[in-house]
């Protein structure tokens, strides 16, 4: 007994000691952390998570989103890396907004995002259309709070699930304002005094009902064949409205109704128009254009170029009665529409041409053009370079725009 007391005596203090050795060892190789705050962390990781599935799982709808916007200080409204355009601002403020999420930032895709016409550099819109998926609940002063003045959502309506704002609509009018000098007669100086008469209005109207109807416009663009089926292009209406004095200067505007239009294809329609109109070409080369062969047509200043409006005319007819969607027309903001259209589209306008005189150095260069079959290099770089800019007008074709215009779905 004696000696099984002095063994148990020595195996305690044995076992005690060892242990004492090892906790010394684990305090010494283990930092010292306070568990409470491992667990804040935890709850923390946690609770992003779910807020981050919980944005993810807000319920979408399909909408047509109106905007307008001057493209002054843009190259043009279609996203491109590293360049600065109204598409990469506008999805930036709806990701600030959390109307979007950070994928469908990157990828618009996931949102099915898609605008109806795209628009080149410094060129503005007044009803530029997107088709995107949003959240049921959305603030457009929230979205518009991170954008600058030039560019704004004005409003959203519900749509089809298979909606397509490019591929649905009918049309696409155009104007494009610009001194009424332009249309002055070569021997005529163009200056700013310059005020277009009754006969000079009266045969610029009778000029543009030549272009109503179906053409060729292989001309009117860049890279396009003649018997490319993608050329014939319908025009609806085509007009010069009434010269309007604004600081000085005479101005004139120009508005065309197309079912869909091709890479500078408006521009280069003006182009040709004012230089009949002064006298450096005849009014057969609008004939000739539409030939078979690749003839040298100048290009008109950007500058006077505006988006007015989108037309939806079947997609409303078939749908705005069904006690579920809108008519996609936007007749209830048409005085902010127009506020804004004057405050940063038009006033712009005017003051680039009275500073820079873009086209008064246009018109300088117009004779140089031959307005006959193309025998040189200069044309071909010249397309080149426009087509740096990218597009002024939608490049879809007349058989891309149809293909949708039975396939709407209800949601």
């Amino acid at each position: 007994k004696p000696m099984l007391s002095v063994t148990s005596k020595l195996g305690r203090r044995s076992l005690n000691s060892f242990l004492r050795t090892m906790s010394n060892c684990i305090s010494e190789t283990m930092p010292t952390e306070n568990p409470l705050k491992r667990i804040s962390e935890n709850v923390s990781e946690v609770e992003e998570k779910r807020i981050r599935t919980d944005f993810q799982r807000i319920k979408r709808r399909k909408y047509a989103a109106l905007i307008c916007y001057s493209g002054t200080g843009y190259l043009g409204l279609q996203r491109n890396p590293g360049r600065k355009t109204i598409e990469e601002d506008l999805l930036t403020a709806m990701l600030k907004a959390d109307a979007i999420t950070e994928e469908a930032y990157n990828q618009p895709k996931v949102i099915e995002f898609q605008r109806a016409a795209r628009t080149d550099k410094g060129v503005s819109a007044v009803r530029q259309i997107l088709s995107l998926k949003l959240p049921l609940e959305i603030s457009l002063e929230t979205i518009n709070s991170h954008l600058p003045e030039q560019i704004r959502m004005v409003a959203v309506k519900r749509a089809t699930k298979g909606f397509n704002c490019k591929g649905h609509c009918d049309g696409r009018t155009y104007s494009y304002m610009m001194p009424s000098f332009a249309f002055a007669p070569k021997e005529q100086l163009p200056e700013e005094s310059y005020r277009i008469t009754d006969e000079i209005f009266e045969k610029t109207n009778e000029l543009l009902q030549t272009f109503v109807g179906t053409h060729n416009y292989h001309n009117f663009t860049s890279r396009k064949k003649a018997l490319d089926p993608s050329a014939q292009r319908y025009i609806i209406s085509f007009i010069c409205e009434r010269p309007i004095l604004t600081d000085g200067m005479e101005f004139v505007v120009l508005k065309v109704k197309g079912q869909s239009f091709m890479l500078h294809q408006i521009r280069k329609m003006v182009g040709l128009i004012i230089a009949i109109m002064r006298g450096v070409t005849s009014d057969e080369t609008i004939t000739k254009a539409w030939g078979e062969e690749k003839l040298d047509l100048p290009i008109a200043p950007g500058t006077g170029l505006v988006l007015e409006e989108v037309h939806y005319d079947r997609y409303n007819e078939r749908y705005s009665n069904d006690g579920i969607h809108d008519p996609i027309e936007w007749s209830a903001v048409s005085d902010q529409l127009e506020e804004f259209k004057t405050k940063y589209i038009l006033s712009n306008i005017v003051k680039t041409e009275k500073e820079e005189k873009s086209m008064l150095l246009w018109l300088e260069n117009l004779p140089k053009h031959s307005f006959d079959v193309r025998n040189g290099h200069r044309n071909l770089i010249d397309d080149d370079e426009e087509n740096e800019d990218g597009a002024d007008e939608d490049e879809s074709t007349l058989k891309s725009e149809n293909k949708h215009s039975d396939k709407c779905k209800n949601d």
